[in-house]
């Protein structure tokens, strides 16, 4: 895990980052696609793990960019919906 943000143990004994990377406005344009998955990976990059999405966000625009982002690095994400 990354030092630079705090952490909190889940009661099953997983630790995750208490700063999430949200997803809500992403998805919505393909041009702006290549960017977003670029911003999900330096998240990750950064030990910022947990990934919030939803389909309803961008109309389920966004469930795709972070599966493109998360492609080969599925074990490095924590997602919350």
């Amino acid at each position: 895990m990354h030092d630079a943000i705090p952490t909190v143990t889940l009661p099953g004994g997983t630790e995750i980052p208490t700063l999430g990377f949200g997803t809500w406005m992403m998805g919505e344009t393909k041009s702006e696609a290549k960017a977003e998955v670029d911003a999900i990976r330096l998240a990750l990059d950064l030990g910022m793990t947990v990934i919030d999405t939803a389909e309803m966000y961008g109309d389920g625009g966004a469930e795709r960019i972070v599966g493109e982002a998360l492609k080969d690095r599925r074990e490095d994400a924590f997602l919350v919906s």
